[in-house]
């Protein structure tokens, strides 16, 4: 296989596809791309050429590119017109994926707002603070938000526009399809460095803060993403030749993750938006009608947290459905096991099995392992992208580290978002002299293959013994009846803390406590192998982003072990 250096060099030479060129960003000289888009404006422009291309499909109904454009332009208009959105103002979206979700985020941005996505899971206070932080002008949601919001939004004093009504409309607000088509978007000038974006942090811990991102940071995530995958297709022997091949059949992706969170709008979104693929919505998550999905629209990528991916797998449709169309199969919001890597390329062998690594604050990929080198490293969430620098830094002295030495992951480059909307000291904590704070322990190996080992704050400490929750997973999925885990700190008056895990048990299956530990013992230290084990059916608790609720379970199961259910199953 050729080296990584080889292929970084003729992606990003002069004029090849992925040439990068130095900024200066708030005073910080980074790398970004030369031929990423510049605006979201300038990437709704460009989906003109996409015509009569199918973009959308939900359900019945499928909206091509021509009628997404037309729609665009048409509630743009209107938000300036009758809302007076005016640069940098800032409008909210609340609502599942319904095809009106993308049609009100260009919408919003070719406005020349500041678009605010919020978590659709949001309870009525929850979406109130958001609304009320941002200081959003106007707010585009669903029924069911509106629902939630009715008895706050006449103390907001914003703009309502309802998608897909069911019942009587708010005061004031306005069905979204009273908004007549457009055929031209209206005049605003916005450029690489322009606000475009707050996203809202998952909120495991502590007040959502907001992501405070430029078109730059989001627009040249499509960019990034299209590098990770030119990467692995040179590193397999691929062309430059078979890399333009490959991008002029644009595809069909399945849309398993929700639009509001940095993956689904950033990678699976914008990705597809960007090369003219066509996106198929699912109402919610179900993995049966995902494996119909796939086979009836003939499904090309599919990107989900891992635990959908197991639940595809272990599906009884799955051996019945064709499932050939497949060409990449993805993870992202989550670290997928090992396990699941290997598995996923015996049972899909036709799709190239991909991962990804970000945050809300890098506007999602920071690193990507994808093919060939994640079937060989499939513990890593690979190489940075050619536009990002990553190292490892000592928490406390924050000095770097030397290869495969643990300690804090920190990121630099023109992803990193400006700051925390309205949060000038979280900023500063987090952002320093343009290298963000990641929260993460990682460790980085001699060819710059990143390994996130667990998130700071969840480590755990066992008599003096680091204990990494991400590496005892890793080895509970190696259990065939094992769908998912979650391993968090059980508070002990002599250790300090033992380790315990809550285990969702694949349906159908005979899984112990006692079966688990023999399980583990000899895959890992004696010392990491849980002393509490909880075993259940249900999907373990998450947030928007696929990311697991580990306050949550730690908070359950140490009132557990209070009570004396400490051992389960």
């Amino acid at each position: 296989m050729r080296n990584h250096e080889d292929i970084r060099a003729e992606l990003t030479a002069p004029g090849a596809p992925f040439e990068t060129v130095e900024v200066d960003i708030r005073g910080v000289r980074v790398r970004a791309w030369r031929n990423a888009p510049a605006s979201l404006r300038a990437m709704v422009e460009s989906s003109r050429a996409f015509g009569e291309r199918d973009f959308l499909v939900h359900g019945d109904e499928r909206v091509t590119y021509r009628e997404h454009f037309q729609q665009v332009a048409g509630l743009a208009g209107q938000l300036v017109d009758e809302h007076g959105i005016r640069k940098g103002d800032r409008v909210a979206i609340a609502m599942r994926n319904f095809p009106e979700w993308p049609v009100a985020f260009f919408a919003a941005a070719c406005a020349g707002a500041v678009v605010v996505p919020l978590n659709a899971w949001w309870s009525a206070s929850e979406l109130e603070f958001g609304l009320r932080d941002s200081g959003a002008k106007v707010l585009i949601a669903d029924q069911e938000r509106m629902d939630r919001l009715r008895d706050v939004l006449p103390g907001l004093g914003i703009a309502a526009i309802v998608a897909r009504p069911t019942g009587p409309l708010p005061a004031g607000s306005r069905d979204i399809r009273d908004v007549a088509a457009a055929a031209e978007l209206p005049d605003v000038d916005l450029g690489p460095e322009d606000d475009a974006t707050i996203f809202y942090t998952s909120g495991t811990t502590g007040t959502p803060k907001g992501a405070f991102g430029t078109h730059r940071n989001i627009c040249g995530n499509v960019t990034s993403v299209g590098y990770a995958a030119a990467r692995a297709l040179l590193r397999q022997g691929g062309s430059l030749a078979d890399l333009a091949a490959a991008q002029a059949v644009p595809g069909t992706a399945l849309v398993a993750v929700p639009f509001f969170h940095g993956t689904g709008c950033h990678s699976v979104l914008l990705g597809a938006f960007h090369r003219g693929a066509t996106l198929v919505l699912m109402h919610k998550w179900d993995a049966a009608t995902a494996l119909e999905l796939i086979e009836r629209e003939r499904v090309t990528q599919f990107t989900g947290v891992p635990a959908m991916l197991a639940q595809l797998y272990a599906h009884p449709e799955f051996a019945r459905r064709d499932l050939t169309s497949l060409t990449a199969v993805g993870t992202g919001g989550a670290a997928a096991p090992p396990a699941l890597v290997q598995r996923s390329a015996a049972l899909l062998p036709g799709a190239a099995p991909a991962n990804g690594y970000g945050l809300t604050e890098t506007s999602s990929m920071t690193t990507a392992n994808r093919g060939l080198d994640y079937l060989t490293k499939p513990d890593s969430i690979g190489l940075a992208v050619a536009i990002c620098d990553v190292e490892v830094v000592d928490p406390v002295t924050e000095q770097r580290l030397p290869a495969d030495e643990i300690g804090e992951l920190r990121i630099k480059g023109a992803n990193v978002v400006k700051g925390y909307w309205n949060r000038p000291d979280a900023t500063a904590d987090a952002i320093t002299d343009g290298w963000l704070r990641s929260g993460d322990l990682a460790r980085i190996d001699e060819e710059g293959f990143v390994y996130i080992v667990d998130r700071a704050k969840d480590m755990l400490i066992r008599g003096g013994e680091n204990v990494y929750c991400a590496e005892v997973e890793a080895a509970i999925h190696e259990h065939p009846a094992v769908a998912d885990c979650a391993v968090i700190g059980i508070p002990h008056d002599i250790l300090g803390e033992e380790v315990g895990v809550l285990v969702q048990a694949l349906a159908g299956t005979t899984l112990t406590a006692e079966a688990l530990r023999a399980f583990l013992d000899g895959r890992i230290a004696r010392f990491k192998i849980p002393a509490h084990v909880w075993l259940q059916e249900d999907e373990l608790p998450r947030n928007a982003s696929g990311k697991i609720l580990k306050r949550q379970i730690r908070t359950e199961l140490i009132r557990a072990v209070t009570a004396g259910e400490s051992r389960h199953g």
